[in-house]
């Protein structure tokens, strides 16, 4: 169970809980790593997904997954040049429990932006608010966003400038208003109270 929480090693697991029963002054036999690595593989270990009533925050990126293949063989023993596989896989994590609520796996090509509304359709509970970096300043993140009744803190691009917005429930109001906010705060202090840098 402590390998599975704390995401270690055989050899560093037993050295945690040899390094645990000493602080807590037990005299109890910690099993070799060898013994563990056996026994693993009948145990069976399931870890509760933390239910969660209250809205959440929610925060999105991307990050990229290199495809391995015959590709990459062919790189390493004739160093060949050849283009390389990727994929892109958007996450939202619940900013409080750090819990993955959403996942989505994508071509390279896609931009990010576009993931978001699927991402969000994935979300179990109510959202109170949803951040992210610059890459979700587009109008389909915005309306998205305010479908869900949450509060947009996504940063504008550096040379953003208001637009007119149509009417008060407008996804250009709410952008709007965080270019506001940046310009009379500073770009930093914004992402501070609004809690942007929690990302």
């Amino acid at each position: 169970m402590l390998k599975e929480v704390f995401q270690l090693n055989l050899r560093a697991a037993q050295g945690f809980l040899s390094s645990l029963i000493d602080v807590m002054a037990l005299d109890l036999p910690v099993s070799h790593y060898s013994t563990l690595n056996r026994r693993q593989g009948k145990l069976v270990i399931s870890l509760p997904v933390c239910g969660q009533d209250a809205p959440r925050h929610i925060v999105v990126d991307a990050t990229g997954l290199k495809v391995y293949g015959d590709g990459e063989w062919k790189v390493r023993k004739h160093r060949a040049g050849r283009r390389r596989t990727w994929r892109k896989l958007h996450l939202g994590v619940d900013e409080t429990t750090k819990e993955i609520v959403a996942v989505e796996l994508t071509a390279s090509s896609i931009h990010d932006s576009r993931v978001l509304p699927a991402l969000l359709a994935q979300v179990p509970s109510k959202i109170d608010q949803v951040s992210g970096d610059g890459a979700y300043d587009t109008r389909a993140c915005y309306e998205s966003i305010g479908k869900h009744g949450a509060i947009a803190t996504i940063p504008a691009r550096r040379n953003a400038k208001r637009g007119r917005p149509v009417g008060e429930s407008d996804w250009l109001g709410v952008r709007n208003a965080n270019v506001r906010q940046i310009q009379e705060q500073g770009r930093y202090e914004w992402r501070v109270s609004s809690g942007c840098t929690r990302q």
